[in-house]
């Protein structure tokens, strides 16, 4: 049974810094791509980044770029991602998916949602100005 769990969500103030975890079991975690998403507090699902299997390669949409960095632990099914400079706009709920690796042919750059298999159920961020 496949278990994706997000954690390390919170409060924090405009400006401030968290990281996000993200842990996976039950499946072989380097045969995955994996990705974070947003959903706002508008309910508007937005891509944050991608990470691919090795973790040697990442893209990020613009508004985050140079303030987030997505990161991965294969030795330890964990997947990361850090957040600095935070700003009200980026407050939501931060879910992490993972789509296999194997037949990936999709763009790792703003990918669809259908493209990944497994879900967490998320972890609430709050940036509060």
């Amino acid at each position: 049974q496949v278990e994706v769990v997000e954690s390390g969500g919170g409060l924090v103030q405009t400006g401030g810094s968290l990281k996000v975890s993200c842990s996976v079991s039950g499946l072989k975690f380097d045969d995955y791509v994996m990705a974070w998403f947003r959903l706002s507090p508008t309910k508007e699902r937005f891509w944050i980044s991608t990470i691919n299997w090795s973790g040697s390669s990442s893209w990020s949409r613009m508004s985050v770029e140079g303030r987030f960095t997505v990161s991965r632990d294969n030795t330890k099914n964990m997947f990361y991602l850090q957040m600095n400079h935070l700003q009200p706009t980026d407050t939501g709920t931060y879910f992490c998916a993972a789509a296999s690796a194997l037949d990936w042919t999709k763009s790792y750059f703003d990918p669809s949602l259908s493209d990944f298999q497994y879900w967490g159920q998320g972890t609430q961020v709050t940036v509060s100005s």
